[in-house]
């Protein structure tokens, strides 16, 4: 399900715009990386996709408004992860999972729902979890319970906002390469935050960047993650280089900071 967002602006309670003359385009079997310093924008560009926010603008879901969209449609085909979830439900791991199938349940769970819920599980290597209640795991252990949630609604549109903060290293490489695969199995569009560039670097089909609540660019990560890019958005200088054809971004030292050694040197005497 291609996704277009066209002309999209937003602001909270009046205040200046959040987000200014958005367009971008997201499309089925591949990742898009939203990416930009903290409060660019990404967090409420998800919202507005999602259909949480209303924003001005357009949001079109395979060339349908998504304002003509009934809640029940949205959320059979649409499926978003928040980056923090503050769930204090006494349930299962199990339990949990599997009210990521509420649209199909009923008062009989049916074998179907069971089995997709073992196999998120399952793919995520969590399976042993499942008995164990979310009171009772760690964050990073939550977190991967959350992306189980959001998988196994087996939505044609999956929306995440940071969804590998707080996991190790491992996790971290799994979850994302399980939702890369996926996404190219199933033709799943995927839209995804990250703060980490080199991450967004190999897994991503295609990057936004974005700055001051506006598409600073898009396209290829090789053709948009550049130095000058990098210096731009964030303030940091860096290098970039290509090993087996996937970009890796090495940081310097923030601008900020080597101006405040500048003027230090300057004040200091010798």
């Amino acid at each position: 399900m291609r996704v277009q967002v066209e002309g999209l602006e937003f602001a909270y309670n009046g205040s200046s715009p959040v987000l200014k003359d958005i367009g971008m385009e997201a499309l089925p079997g591949e990742v898009t990386a939203l990416l930009g310093p903290n409060a660019s924008g990404k967090s409420t560009l998800l919202k507005c996709i999602a259909g949480i926010l209303r924003p001005r603008g357009n949001v079109l879901l395979e060339g349908k408004e998504l304002s003509k969209f009934k809640k029940g449609e949205t959320t059979a085909c649409v499926s978003y992860l928040p980056q923090e979830n503050s769930s204090r439900a006494i349930l299962t791991v199990f339990e949990a999972v599997l009210l990521g199938r509420l649209e199909s349940l009923s008062w009989r769970v049916n074998r179907e729902d069971l089995d997709l819920s073992l196999k998120a599980l399952e793919d995520l290597r969590i399976e042993a979890l499942a008995p164990r209640f979310l009171n009772e795991l760690s964050g990073g252990q939550k977190q991967m319970v959350s992306i189980a949630q959001a998988l196994v609604r087996q939505p044609r549109v999956l929306l995440l906002d940071e969804p590998v903060s707080g996991l190790d290293l491992q996790h971290e490489l799994e979850a994302l390469d399980l939702i890369r695969e996926i996404t190219m199995q199933r033709g799943i569009t995927t839209v995804i935050a990250l703060h980490d560039l080199n991450l967004a670097a190999r897994y991503a089909d295609k990057v936004v960047v974005l700055k001051n609540g506006t598409v600073y660019a898009s396209g290829r990560p090789e053709m948009v993650l550049s130095p000058r890019a990098i210096r731009d958005v964030y303030g940091v200088d860096c290098t970039v280089r290509s090993e087996g054809g996937t970009l890796q971004i090495i940081p310097l030292p923030s601008i900020r900071i080597k101006s405040r050694d500048a003027s230090l040197r300057c004040i200091m005497p010798d």
